[in-house]
């Protein structure tokens, strides 16, 4: 079968899962979970898989909201990742019903041509993209050891092929001091809430002379509790970015030192933990992503080439893609005026724009998917590198 008429298969086929796979995204986003609590989500998802024969793992990688779904065994793997995670308070402001309702209808349209093309579909659950690093996790476990080429789109308010993304980690900062009463006598007291306003500081000046790129974001989650007691508990969650994972070690050590000088100034004691997975930059595979945006472009969507310069926040698709070729291009719908991780854009999320982003995104990725295997150039590139990575 020639990749014009597969591609014309994979269509059809997706037009008749098209009730089942929107049904999908709206469910997803009526229903937000947080974090390592996508127990729905993932339910969801596994039940509609097997249901069209994938064999499913529920639980998988010793994360309970984690699953694998494979159809097919040919020798080439195909990793499509699926995201279901939401944001506290604002549900699904960025958009993860349609990731992963997308992620469904790709491994569903490639599903019955998989033995014929000698692919092996595999569809990984990838819990807690939002915070902690389900991918980092699966990473670690094996996930992706037999894969070689994975894949996602995110939604956005536009499509954008190819942007990389910055390297973060994330800390919760406390302060321990004692308590005393503020004007009696207050030098019995040490005062956690100046050690975290005296690190506030370091880090604006620090700020001068931060390499490009690096970005120190944080919140005060606890201060004090009365203006009449020296607070003797402090507390702040922070992010640390830049550009790539060695810039951030690099950025990490100064911010570190500045939550130190806090500490070293009052007496109060410093502990600082680290929240989930660092995430790494992201890199694009080229050569993928031009296949996916040729694919984009058939659909009559309005992409833009290629821009490895455009960036984006930061994701655990980026530690993917440090690993394994990888494409995480945006999958655009109107939003009006609304930006990610902001409640406006929650209330996009099931319009017919959405809708058409789930299966558009879908069979953009499964005729990316085609090619990879259909090209023999790009099979043996993709084979080659697997082999070399795994010491084969």
């Amino acid at each position: 079968m020639t990749p014009a008429a597969l591609r014309e298969r994979t269509r059809a086929t997706l037009a008749s899962r098209r009730e089942d796979l929107i049904d999908l995204s709206h469910a997803l986003h009526a229903d937000p979970e947080l974090a390592y609590e996508e127990h729905r989500a993932a339910r969801r998802i596994t039940d509609l898989v097997e249901a069209a024969g994938f064999e499913t793992e529920r639980g998988a990688y010793g994360l309970p909201t984690a699953f694998r779904a494979t159809a097919g065994s040919g020798d080439l793997v195909i990793g499509i990742c699926a995201e279901y995670d939401a944001l506290p308070g604002i549900g699904h402001a960025c958009g993860h019903n349609v990731n992963g309702a997308a992620a469904v209808a790709a491994a569903l349209a490639l599903a019955p041509y998989a033995d014929d093309l000698g692919l092996t579909v595999k569809l990984l659950g990838t819990p807690a993209e939002e915070s902690g690093g389900g991918k980092v996790d699966m990473l670690k476990a094996g996930a992706f050891d037999d894969v070689a080429a994975a894949m996602m789109v995110h939604a956005a308010p536009q499509d954008a092929v190819g942007m990389t993304s910055q390297a973060i980690s994330s800390w919760k900062v406390r302060y321990d001091g004692v308590a005393a009463h503020a004007a009696a006598m207050p030098e019995r007291g040490t005062n956690a809430a100046d050690a975290l306003m005296i690190a506030q500081v370091a880090i604006a000046a620090y700020r001068q002379q931060m390499p490009p790129g690096g970005v120190v974001s944080g919140v005060v989650t606890r201060g004090g509790e009365a203006a009449n007691v020296i607070p003797a508990l402090a507390t702040a969650d922070y992010d640390v970015r830049a550009g790539t994972m060695e810039e951030l070690r690099g950025l990490q050590t100064r911010i570190r030192a500045c939550f130190e000088a806090g500490a070293l100034a009052t007496g109060a004691e410093l502990t600082l933990d680290p929240v989930g997975n660092d995430y790494a930059d992201l890199r694009q595979d080229l050569a993928m992503a031009r296949t996916y945006l040729n694919a984009a472009r058939a659909l009559g969507r309005d992409v833009q080439d290629i821009d490895p310069a455009l960036r984006g926040g930061s994701t655990d698709m980026g530690n993917v893609s440090h690993l394994v070729p990888t494409i995480h291009p945006m999958i655009g719908y109107d939003c009006g005026d609304a930006i990610m991780h902001n409640p406006e854009f929650t209330r996009y999320g099931t319009t017919p724009g959405a809708d058409r982003a789930v299966l558009d995104g879908g069979l953009a990725m499964a005729w990316t998917a085609l090619d990879l295997a259909s090209d023999d150039t790009h099979r043996a590139t993709l084979a080659q590198r697997l082999k070399s990575r795994v010491g084969g």
